[in-house]
């Protein structure tokens, strides 16, 4: 390879394949998209994450060009598609419902879009026949759709949004109708998927788990901003804002007042509690903060321990909740708004008892207000 080819492949591969500036999209009053910028890596497995009525489906929309945009930009692997019709733009797309063809075979929605794109008939054939291998269905082809498992119409759908080889794959909480066990199935299968093929996925949901699960990097969206981009272990670990922190997960919010302590710092509840933090933001002396704990970092005893590798609250159970995996507690805490969360070990404790919650300074991050 020459000089010029190996600097243009390397152009190639750190060129983000999708690029949006400063996109907005307006219905009436409501900005469902406000002046987002973002960008998306080759092969990189993306994640759109948020509430409902968050815009993370309108911004998937207005990538694949089935929205228009007021202002801003789209770029796809370079170019700029404001312009460019959606069957031109290369993309494959799994929407929710799916969108199957009930009256066609197995073969015959697969085949539809190589029909619209004029392919030969030999090279449909081969292409189906390998689009289902990809999602493990090879022997289904001439099927009707109704015939079909939840599951198995799933894995038709991606057949059908991969066989004509799109550099992009888009998806639009294609898992929400399904069961916790296919749901569950299926996201492994995108990650299979993403591992085997040579294609960048952008995948929306309001799920936090199937976020964590299947992504490189996460965008978190509220009220159409993009409010933070980060894997999914930073997001949990590190949010920007409560509500982030309080959007994944089961997060303890605690708002209070940093003090420092000539190095020991602390903050404390406007009841009047302090507790140990670790430093690990630069919010100053004095001012108001959140304090954010998981609850599965939260231990309970019955005392305050004497372990200095701890530090706490004190608090009263109101609620016990058995879960299988953990049992859930509520407590409260004087001075706090909401009860607290613990994911915890132990059973023993019954609403009503006085409890001391203890966890370690360095498992508390801490936000601006």
């Amino acid at each position: 390879m020459s000089n010029t080819q190996s600097i243009e492949k390397d152009a190639e591969t750190s060129r983000p394949v999708v690029k949006l500036s400063g996109v907005i999209k307006s219905y009436g009053s409501l900005n469902a998209i406000d002046n987002v910028d973002l960008e998306i890596r080759p092969r990189e497995l993306f994640t759109l994450l948020g509430p409902s009525g968050s815009g993370k489906s309108t911004v998937l929309r207005a990538i694949a060009g089935l929205v228009s945009i007021d202002s801003g930009h789209v770029h796809i692997k370079g170019e700029d598609v404001l312009n460019v019709p959606t069957f031109k733009r290369n993309i494959g797309m799994v929407f929710q419902s799916l969108a199957l063809f009930p009256h066609m075979s197995v073969f015959d929605n697969i085949a539809f879009p190589l029909r619209m794109r004029r392919i030969g008939r030999g090279e449909i054939v081969q292409k189906v026949a390998e689009s289902l291998d990809i999602v493990r269905l090879p022997d289904i082809a001439q099927r009707k759709v109704h015939e079909l498992s939840g599951g198995q119409q799933q894995r038709v759908a991606l057949a059908r949004a991969l066989v004509y080889n799109p550099s992009l794959l888009l998806l639009d909480e294609p898992f929400g109708a399904l069961d916790k066990r296919l749901r569950e199935e299926m996201q492994l299968e995108i990650v299979r998927l993403h591992r085997e093929i040579d294609v960048t996925i952008i995948n929306v949901t309001h799920d936090q788990v199937e976020a964590m699960i299947l992504s490189d990097r996460i965008g978190v969206m509220n009220h159409g901003k993009i409010v933070q981009v980060e894997s999914g272990e930073d997001l949990y670990r590190r949010p920007k804002t409560k509500f982030v922190a309080e959007f994944l997960g089961r997060a303890n919010c605690i708002d209070g007042t940093y003090r420092d302590n000539n190095g020991d710092p602390h903050v404390v509840t406007s009841a009047g509690a302090a507790f140990s933090v670790a430093g690990n933001s630069d919010v100053s002396d004095g001012l108001q903060c959140t304090a954010i704990i998981r609850a599965e970092d939260i231990e309970l005893h019955e005392a305050r321990t004497d372990d200095n590798g701890l530090t706490g609250i004190a608090a009263k159970v109101e609620l016990r909740l058995f879960e299988g995996e953990a049992v859930y507690y509520e407590l409260i805490v004087d001075g706090l708004k909401y009860p607290l969360r613990v994911a915890s070990k132990t059973s023993r404790f019954s609403p009503g008892s006085e409890v001391w919650l203890a966890w370690r300074a360095e498992q508390v991050w801490l936000v601006k207000d």
